[in-house]
């Protein structure tokens, strides 16, 4: 999917989730451009064969095997996308720890009750 695509796609997951917030756009945005790569990423790496570990040749003509750049890539996109996803409340870590701090009950402020008392 493109950007615009992951965007809309996003934005519904938190508006169903009910944590979707206009001021979350930019980072709605962000993760929408991290899943944009994230796509691109795989499909190249699938393009390539998949493999997941590769011979490299350095510059002294030796020959190494390691883990397909690719792969590292996508890797670290999902790790980038998750931290997104569960700030935005669409993990159920990250929802838990929305809606708990949704359902607290506000601090008491001590002389705001003594007011009201004196008030009332």
């Amino acid at each position: 999917m493109n950007k615009a695509e992951w965007r809309k796609v996003v934005r519904q997951c938190a508006e169903s989730a009910g944590t979707y917030r206009p001021f979350f756009d930019p980072v709605i945005d962000t993760l929408s451009d991290i899943l944009e790569k994230r796509d691109a990423a795989q499909r190249q790496f699938d393009e390539s064969g998949g493999a997941v570990i590769v011979e490299h040749t350095n510059k002294g003509g030796n020959t190494n095997i390691e883990q397909n750049p690719l792969l590292r890539l996508l890797n670290d996109l999902n790790r980038d996308a998750l931290a997104y996803w569960r700030d935005l409340g669409l993990t159920p870590a990250g929802l838990k720890r929305i809606n708990e701090k949704l359902m607290q009950k506000p601090k008491r402020n001590a002389l705001a009750e003594a007011l009201k008392d004196i008030g009332g």
